[in-house]
């Protein structure tokens, strides 16, 4: 089973820029989406319900903002658009298709870098979403959360450590959350789980040379229940063509639908 996971940055930015052709070459049983900036009625052009796909959006009450989507091969038993919480509804962050006892979730939690109010919803999201992910966890099912965690865990995971300890994304509140999540809650990293290289990132700055020379952060990830977590074979990060300022995260599970 191939999952990929990508912020597109704009679905239609992204779609000008031949996300969807290279998708079509993919053989990807699921798809899931983050940062769409975009209604339903704006995305109504065939380009992005690819036919070989079911198509889902939930996106952001606000315009031009934020909104995530998934794409299944299989027909899902059940799509949830939404977690339950208004806040983190309206603004588009969380959809989840079922296939029997598996969960694949498309998650696009908050950032922080815009400005202290930003950051403080964070913080509100990642104190209420713990016992959520503990409670799925100890729910039987296996779950597959793929997306924009807008977190690097470890100083492997950002080029500039040493400068960004006291910025969002990397702040050490931020990294004791992602410690939990990994430690106690006993949820799997599951790119770390097939690759443990230096210099793997996900996300680049717009400013200066950061694509050019590398210096990105990994904050997108497929957080998986222990059980599919072991099966996790392979892990490509593809950087051959920009789409968006983020990078397709593409992993292969020894699992069937």
């Amino acid at each position: 089973m191939r999952v990929i996971t990508i912020n597109l940055n704009g679905i239609r930015s992204a779609g000008r820029k031949g996300f969807y052709p290279w998708l079509r070459r993919q053989k990807a049983d699921l798809v899931c989406l983050q940062e769409l900036k975009a209604q339903t009625e704006q995305i109504l052009d065939k380009l992005y319900w690819p036919p070989s796909f079911h198509c889902y959006y939930h996106p952001a009450q606000k315009k031009g903002y934020s909104g995530v989507g998934i794409y299944c091969r299989q027909e899902p038993d059940e799509v949830i658009e939404g977690i339950g919480w208004e806040d983190v509804d309206t603004e588009g962050r969380w959809i989840e298709a079922r296939f029997g006892k598996l969960s694949v979730v498309s998650l696009y939690l908050p950032s922080g870098s815009s400005s202290e109010q930003r950051q403080q919803v964070k913080f509100s999201v990642l104190e209420r979403l713990m016992p959520y992910l503990l409670e799925l966890r100890l729910s039987g099912r296996e779950y597959i959360i793929c997306g924009d965690w807008n977190i690097a865990h470890k100083r492997i995971d950002l080029k500039n450590w040493r400068g960004n300890q006291k910025n969002s994304g990397f702040l050490p509140e931020e990294r004791a959350w992602m410690d939990e999540l990994f430690g106690p809650a006993g949820w799997v990293d599951a790119f770390r789980e097939v690759d443990p290289r230096e210099e793997q990132y996900t996300w680049w700055s717009n400013r200066g040379q950061a694509w050019a020379k590398n210096v990105g952060w990994r904050i997108d990830y497929q957080v998986t229940t222990p059980g599919i977590g072991a099966t996790a074979q392979r892990a490509r990060i593809y950087k051959d063509k920009r789409f968006s300022d983020h990078a397709p995260l593409i992993m292969d599970y020894d699992f069937d639908l």
